[in-house]
């Protein structure tokens, strides 16, 4: 017996498993209520088997050993367009001491459904009023701004190629990504970036999820990555 494997979005694969065609999958968000009873060939079972969380990449040249500061009203801000540029005040303010270039932010999002946009969506809906009544929490949402990209592979891609770009996908793709994660200030206020300890300290926070319960975004906890999640 032999067992395949394809990385498409958690649409994708939600439809792909409603529909009969693939026998399990993963998704970085459960489904529905509706979804399940869509789905052929029974009851559905779902159990939370991972933790991950969503790195945020940027292509900009720093000082040696300096990294990026990013909060969530900051990082919801960009994507609604309403910062543009990398000298912004806001960004100013987060990065003392570092020379920011005046250049045009490129946005990067992905462009396919997907559980790493329904979490990095949730957690921007936590921390943004604006987010949250402008776009809200979804696996595809109405991107105000930016360039859309496949995967999260394709999102990598598209930000190591594009100067002065920003992007969001899975921890797992600092694995030779050549730019680096930006460190997210928490709800303790430290600026922490995605790892498997600080994404574990984010979810001990909330030990008891549902299926209808089972965001873990912005947790307290001063080691906790905020923009983290099960899948």
């Amino acid at each position: 017996m032999s067992i395949g494997y394809s990385a498409v979005g958690s649409s994708a694969g939600i439809a792909a498993f409603s529909a009969g065609q693939v026998n399990f999958g993963a998704s970085d968000v459960p489904m529905t209520a509706a979804e399940q009873a869509a789905a052929k060939g029974g009851v559905v079972t779902q159990v939370p088997v991972d933790l991950g969380g969503e790195g945020i990449a940027y292509h900009l040249s720093l000082p040696a050993g300096a990294r990026r500061h990013l909060t969530g009203p900051v990082l919801a801000a960009i994507y609604l367009g309403q910062i543009t540029s990398w000298n912004d005040p806001a960004i100013i303010a987060l990065n003392p001491g570092v020379t920011l270039p005046p250049a045009k932010i490129s946005v990067v999002h992905r462009s396919d459904g997907s559980g790493t946009t329904y979490i990095f969506s949730s957690y921007l809906s936590a921390v943004s009023p604006a987010w949250a009544a402008k776009v809200g929490t979804g696996k595809t949402l109405i991107w105000p701004t930016g360039e859309g990209a496949t995967g999260n592979g394709g999102v990598a891609v598209a930000v190591n190629r594009t100067a002065f770009s920003i992007g969001y996908m899975e921890q797992a793709y600092d694995q030779g990504l050549l730019l680096p994660f930006a460190a997210i200030r928490n709800l303790a206020g430290n600026y922490v970036t995605p790892s498997a300890q600080t994404v574990a300290a984010d979810a001990a926070q909330k030990p008891t999820i549902t299926p209808t319960d089972f965001s873990i975004v912005n947790q307290p906890g001063a080691a906790s990555y905020p923009i983290s999640g099960y899948s």
